[in-house]
């Protein structure tokens, strides 16, 4: 069974794309860049939808957003729990727009 997609996927995908773009030898087509930045924006879009879910439902884990375990330390038994907040005590969230 295939991993759950997590939104490090999204930002290695864009990543990748701007690498691509700008390889002045061999540079990425510019309606492929385009259509995987719209991909991307729709996970985006979707992760603050899930996001929102979480905090109407009182949830605090998402499989899509959380901390994945780095297994170079699982051995070490320090692998982040899901719901661990990592000595968090507050979000701010900023808006932009009016």
């Amino acid at each position: 069974m295939a991993e759950s997609p997590h939104i490090n996927e999204v930002r290695s995908a864009l990543l990748d794309t701007l690498r691509d773009l700008r390889n002045k030898e061999n540079p990425m087509d510019i309606k492929r860049a385009l259509a995987v930045a719209q991909v991307a924006g729709v996970l985006v879009e979707s992760a603050k939808v899930e996001n929102e879910y979480l905090k109407l439902t009182g949830q605090d884990q998402s499989k899509f957003l959380e901390i994945p375990p780095d297994p170079a330390v699982a051995h070490l038994g320090t692998t982040v729990q899901p719901g661990d907040r990592n000595g968090i005590t507050s979000i701010t969230r900023h808006r932009m727009g009016g």
